[in-house]
Order: C-alpha cells, then structure tokens, then sequence
C-alpha cells in the first residue's frame, strides 16, 4: 500500500532531461539526486528555488504520489531519472502513459507507475491543486482511493506488480533459481565454453 499526499504535475510529454538535467548525471550515487529533480524548473538560475512551481509549493512537501500528464519520463534512457524521483520521496506516479524505458527503470527502484485513462487523471489533478489530496495506492488490489470515497481499479501487468509488492530485485529473481543454473552447469558441454572453464574457479 502507497498513501501519502498527491501533487499535481499537469504537463504532458515530460522527458527525462526535464525530470533531471544531463549536468547532473556525473552524480555517482542515488542518495541526494532528488535535490535535481526538475532542477530548471525549481531553481532559477542563481540556484534560488523559485516559488511558481508546484513542487515548490509548502502544500506540496512531502508529497509521495505525482499525477503527472501523457507520455511522462519520454527521452533519453537515464535511470538517474527515476532514481531523483524516488529520492525526493516520490513513491508513485500517476499518468495516462509512460516512456517505455523509463516505466521498466521505474519498476526496477520499486517506483510504481500506475496508468489511468486521461479523464480520471485531469480529475484527480483539478482535486489535488488544493493541496489537500491524500490517496491510496493498493498494488494488490490493483486500486486507487480517497478519503472521500473515490475508488479507481487500474491495469497493472502481473510481474511487475509482484516486484514492486516483494521489492524483488531482477537478481533476486534470478537466484531464486540458484538450483536450476547449478544444473544446467553441471550438465553442459566444456566444449562448448571453453574460455568460462578456464575461468573457474580451482
């Protein structure tokens, strides 16, 4: 379950350079890129936050879910992307469609991106302006609450959300298998990968 205060982002075709700027990618480590996020647009040029943007809005802080417009995180394939969102305590967004690479690096920080028809979204955006939206993501039931009694049901493809439910790694999936790879080793011709053998370990 993801609850927590929705912000409203009612702007469609935000790419990935508008989400964190290219300048920023030289960061190594995830912890402190939400201080980017949409940093021309929250900082002027001076690197004063500039108080016209929704996110700068003292309503806003601490928002956890975004409601964003068509196509959001469109563009490059920088993870650094969705790594700023999370790190600025954004557990979901909400948006009538996704870049296609940034929804898969979305799923592998546990980032849920949640799809609705555009009409319900525009809906949402028109209630949160006040600042006083709170909502409710239920990944297991696959719906979207409020306290005055709205109730979404969403689409969401079955693996990804037994990842974001688990907080399951593509590796752990992977390990999760340890016996099968083990096998399939011990049976596999040497012939066939000669270079690996020489590789293992004695």
């Amino acid at each position: 379950m993801i609850e927590g205060k929705a912000v409203p982002l009612a702007m469609d075709d935000v790419d990935t350079d508008q989400i964190i700027p290219a300048e920023f990618l030289k960061l190594l480590s995830r912890k402190g890129l939400g201080r980017y996020l949409f940093y021309r647009w929250r900082f002027d040029e001076q690197g004063r936050e500039r108080g016209d943007f929704i996110l700068c809005d003292e309503r806003f802080k601490g928002a956890k879910i975004l409601l964003a417009g068509r196509n959001f995180g469109i563009g490059s394939s920088r993870e650094n992307a969705v790594w700023a969102l999370v790190d600025f305590g954004i557990e979901a967004v909400v948006a009538p469609s996704f870049g296609d690479i940034f929804y898969g690096n979305a799923v592998k920080s546990f980032l849920a991106c949640i799809r609705l028809p555009e009409a319900d979204v525009r809906s949402l955006q028109k209630k949160a302006e006040t600042g006083a939206l709170n909502l409710r993501v239920d990944l297991p039931a696959q719906e979207l609450t409020s306290d005055d009694g709205l109730r979404i049901k969403f689409a969401m493809e079955e693996h990804v959300k037994e990842k974001l439910i688990n907080r399951e790694a593509d590796i752990d999936l992977t390990l999760d298998d340890v016996a099968a790879i083990s096998e399939y080793e011990a049976r596999r011709p040497k012939y066939l990968a000669p270079h690996l053998d020489r590789m293992a370990p004695s």
